[in-house]
């Protein structure tokens, strides 16, 4: 353990220190600041030693014949604390790097990147609609009918002012976003559709896109769970296996175009790799 420590410290004292506004991938280590790295190594010896008796109450419980509960973890305790006092208003302050997968047109690429990204609501998808009408794609009363469908109507407070993503990379293939890759309009449009004719037709406007987006914290609801996720990433690093921390985020507010720091269209060969060799440091340990 201690030689682990060091090896984590050596890293640390190495590496330059980084505006806070420069991504964090909460998955890769490398990419910790250095304040955020001294936090994680001030309370190392807490913070693995209640993954490694996490385990072993897992473990235990696992090889005994029956059910029984799982014993207490004498670590639960502080390990909270320092998740929520000391870790995530750290993390709250933080800008990662999140995934958004989706289904865009050429035209729509561009003015994501040259304005930025907008929060989903029902006017939204009124406008992409009439732009999808104005190009030809769509006829306007069938435009009509998509957008009396969309679910916006009866879960407008659920879903309206938000952008989606995920807070690691997934495989295209992966069932959480293959239906967002193959539907134009996100679920906003695609979600309650019955009619067939109307399914195909969305199915076949724009391309596969996965957006690469650097998304501060502050415009979330999130810290916590990338506080957790960071924590994990870090006593992965000291031969503790954690739970997979993969997830969901969306932002409240528009994000400029600065945010949108890449993005990846079916055909491209980052598209095609994503999660299994791209990016070059994600080890999918799901």
């Amino acid at each position: 353990m201690a030689q682990r420590i060091l090896k984590a410290e050596l890293m640390t004292t190495s590496r330059k220190a980084k505006p806070l506004t420069t991504p964090i991938d909460v998955w890769n280590l490398t990419t910790f600041d250095e304040e955020l790295l001294a936090l994680l190594q001030a309370h190392a010896e807490v913070l693995r030693n209640y993954e490694l008796t996490n385990r072993e109450n897992y473990e235990d419980q696992q090889a005994t014949d029956g059910w029984v509960p799982l014993k207490d973890n004498p670590f639960a305790s502080d390990r909270m604390h320092i998740l929520e006092q000391i870790i995530m208003p750290v993390m709250a302050q933080r800008t990662i790097r999140a995934w958004h997968y989706t289904r865009l047109t050429d035209a729509e690429v561009e003015l994501l990147k040259a304005n930025g990204i907008y929060m989903s609501d029902l006017a939204g998808i009124r406008r992409r609609l009439d732009a999808q009408v104005a190009a030809g794609t769509i006829k306007a009363e069938i435009a009509d009918a998509i957008y009396e469908k969309s679910p916006f109507y009866a879960q407008a407070n659920a879903r309206s002012g938000k952008f989606w993503m995920v807070s690691h990379p997934f495989d295209i293939k992966d069932g959480g976003v293959e239906l967002l890759l193959q539907h134009w309009g996100g679920e906003g449009v695609y979600f309650w559709l019955e009619d067939k004719a109307h399914i195909e037709l969305v199915q076949g406007i724009g391309r596969p896109r996965i957006i690469e987006v650097a998304v501060p914290l502050s415009v979330t609801t999130s810290a916590y769970m990338a506080a957790k996720a960071v924590v994990a990433t870090y006593v992965a690093s000291l031969g503790a296996k954690p739970e997979w921390s993969a997830f969901d985020l969306y932002a409240t507010s528009a994000l400029g175009a600065d945010a949108v720091l890449d993005v990846h269209t079916e055909g491209d060969p980052n598209f095609s790799a994503m999660a299994r060799g791209y990016p070059a440091e994600f080890v999918n340990r799901d």
